[in-house]
């Protein structure tokens, strides 16, 4: 199997490297962003992450804006949300805007691995 490569998009930034480091033990590449504005810039002229994990509230936009702007330019692009603050309508939302999933914090690292596969089984299906 091809190396999977992840950016991970979280205005903490402590949290996006220690997650990073947590997948990079698991053979993913992973690159990171701290902020949905950095993410966009990078993102289809230089970087093409096959998944793209989001954090639902950042600062400089919200996570759903930075959906909608991924999946209008780069629909082959999985987005799995991720998010701290209980909102169980935001994952909703999510899915409705194109997201494959949303994932509240703390992030278990087995769950979200496996859904990472699915994402990228998915990803590699479809037409």
């Amino acid at each position: 199997m091809d190396e999977i490569k992840l950016l991970i998009v979280d205005d903490e930034v402590e949290f996006a490297s220690a997650l990073a480091e947590r997948l990079e033990l698991r053979n993913y590449h992973v690159d990171t962003a701290n902020s949905g504005t950095e993410a966009l810039k990078g993102l289809g002229s230089t970087y093409f992450p096959d998944i793209i994990l989001l954090d639902l509230r950042m600062p400089d936009m919200s996570g759903f804006d930075v959906l909608v702007k991924i999946k209008e330019k780069h629909p082959a692009i999985e987005v799995i949300m991720l998010t701290g603050h209980g909102a169980s309508s935001g994952g909703s939302s999510s899915l409705e805007k194109g997201a494959f999933a949303f994932i509240m914090k703390p992030v278990n690292i087995c769950d979200l691995t496996k859904k990472i596969q699915e994402a990228y089984k998915n990803r590699t299906s479809a037409p």
